[in-house]
């Protein structure tokens, strides 16, 4: 679907009276979508060149970036703990690909493509969780806090396997 189709269906739909910015959220949709095609091309490229550690991490950017666009495009499914929860993982993940692929930049063109694109996500992320109705994530000690609902950013001893997973 092009951008201009998107933009016209994002008009028509209920995204706007539920709060939720048309203009943030498109901008988001794009860059995940571009991060999703630069990820998934700079694995690819990764694969032949035995850089094993970079193209899993590409490959698992284009998963969350084309998993977080999907939600994007369904607006009337949105909750505000899990879409937060969600951009949060994304800025991780496009920070973590980004470093990696960044020590390969200089060397490989679609590195250096595939950084930029994280980063463009991770920006258009931290905008789109800025302009959710709830403000996005508010600390609270070690977890997270978000409309009423505490995600937990570290594991819980009780929960940890003895194998240390």
């Amino acid at each position: 679907m092009d951008m201009m189709t998107m933009t016209r269906m994002m008009g028509s739909m209920p995204a706007s009276s539920m709060g939720l910015d048309n203009a943030a959220m498109q901008e988001c949709i794009e860059a995940c979508n571009a991060c999703a095609m630069a990820a998934t091309m700079c694995a690819d490229a990764d694969g032949g060149e035995g850089m094993a550690r970079c193209a899993s991490m590409c490959m698992n950017m284009a998963d969350m970036a084309t998993t977080m666009m999907r939600m994007m495009l369904r607006p009337t499914g949105h909750d505000s703990a899990v879409m937060t929860a969600m951009l949060q993982a994304c800025v991780a993940m496009c920070e973590a690909c980004a470093a990696e692929c960044e020590q390969h930049a200089e060397m490989h063109e679609h590195c250096r493509v595939c950084a930029m694109a994280c980063r463009n996500m991770m920006e258009a992320c931290q905008g789109m969780m800025a302009k959710l109705p709830d403000g996005g994530l508010r600390g609270s000690g070690d977890g997270y806090q978000a409309t009423g609902r505490t995600l937990s950013s570290t594991p819980r001893a009780e929960s940890t396997p003895a194998t240390g997973w």
